[in-house]
């Protein structure tokens, strides 16, 4: 009797094949041939599960989301039963932090998206472009969550901080991936931050959570 596939498993392993040729050698350079052969499997099955290299990268880019949304559940799950709104925000920017070898390849990869779908019009059609927004409502809701609770400075925008934040996660972290500064040095920066934010920090500073 023949071995039952599972299609689901499949899809996963070949977007895996991806992110890995994509983290050694940049997304611009990765083609279906490549990750089929990283995959140990035929050209023809890649393009069975994904025709086109658009979808197999917006695949890979979906399989990244879940996983950054897992570290930054398992980073608050780590501070405790009921972490505040500081907490929650301090997790999610030091996720997205290239800190160690799948957050490198989570930020080097969602940052090659963007810059290919400026001039990529079938890259820029796809959904991925929206994810951002998903992440400003979340951060902007905590921000106000603050707010509310009095544990925020006078006059902060919720909306703006939030826009601010995610700008400055991700200029640091691309500083990071290219060797311009360490990555306590980006922690401290988020802190700062987050400090003309707060009216208390809520634990110890970021960059003291970092492992030497």
């Amino acid at each position: 009797m023949p071995k039952r596939v599972d299609h689901d498993e499949r899809r996963t392993e070949i977007a895996e094949a991806l992110l890995r040729v994509a983290g050694r050698r940049g997304l611009h350079a990765v083609g279906m041939r490549d990750v089929a052969a990283e995959a140990g499997v035929s050209l023809r099955l890649v393009q069975y599960y994904f025709e086109t290299k658009e979808k197999l990268l917006l695949h890979g880019l979906r399989q990244l989301t879940e996983r950054f949304g897992e570290r930054v559940a398992a980073q608050v799950r780590a501070a405790g039963d009921h972490p505040g709104p500081r907490t929650v925000i301090e997790a999610l920017l030091m996720a997205s932090l290239p800190l160690d070898e799948e957050s490198r390849v989570f930020h080097l990869v969602y940052t090659s998206y963007a810059v290919l779908s400026v001039t990529d019009r079938a890259l820029a059609e796809q959904p991925f472009i929206r994810d951002p927004e998903a992440a400003e409502e979340r951060l902007t809701a905590l921000l106000e969550q603050a707010e509310d609770a009095g544990l925020t400075r006078p006059g902060v925008d919720a909306r703006i901080e939030a826009v601010s934040l995610l700008a400055l996660s991700a200029g640091l972290g691309t500083s990071i991936l290219v060797g311009q500064r360490s990555a306590r040095t980006a922690a401290d920066a988020l802190d700062r931050h987050l400090d003309r934010i707060f009216q208390d920090r809520s634990g110890s500073p970021l960059a003291e959570r970092i492992a030497q």
